[in-house]
């Protein structure tokens, strides 16, 4: 069974910087494609940034030159960093996990930029 973990949300003021952090378990991380994905209030589910097992990153245009993705895969864990954070990046991020043709969610951690 593949668990993803979060951690790393909070509060933080316009421009400041976050860094989530996600630990997989379950799978073989090093073959998984990894993605953060987030959630506003009212709002659809949507994709942030993913990276690829062999660590091709792609991001959507709201957060590119702002936040990276990174992956470790000796740690099987994935990082996003967060710069220049924007009270329209306020949401739920969640870590997602492609595996054997399965998609896996971890719980969510919430980030809220505000002054």
């Amino acid at each position: 069974q593949v668990q993803l973990v979060e951690s790393g949300g909070g509060l933080v003021q316009p421009g400041g910087s976050l860094r989530l952090s996600c630990a997989a378990s379950g799978t073989i991380f090093s073959a998984t494609t990894m993605g953060w994905y987030r959630q506003a209030p009212g709002k659809q589910r949507e994709l942030v940034a993913k990276i690829i097992s062999g660590g091709t990153a792609n991001y959507v245009d709201p957060v590119k030159g702002r936040f990276t993705i990174s992956r470790d895969n000796a740690k099987n864990t994935v990082v996003l960093q967060m710069n220049s954070l924007k009270p329209e990046d306020t949401a739920v991020y969640y870590c997602y996990a492609a595996y054997r043709g399965f998609g896996y969610w971890g719980q969510g951690t919430q980030v809220t930029v505000s002054s």
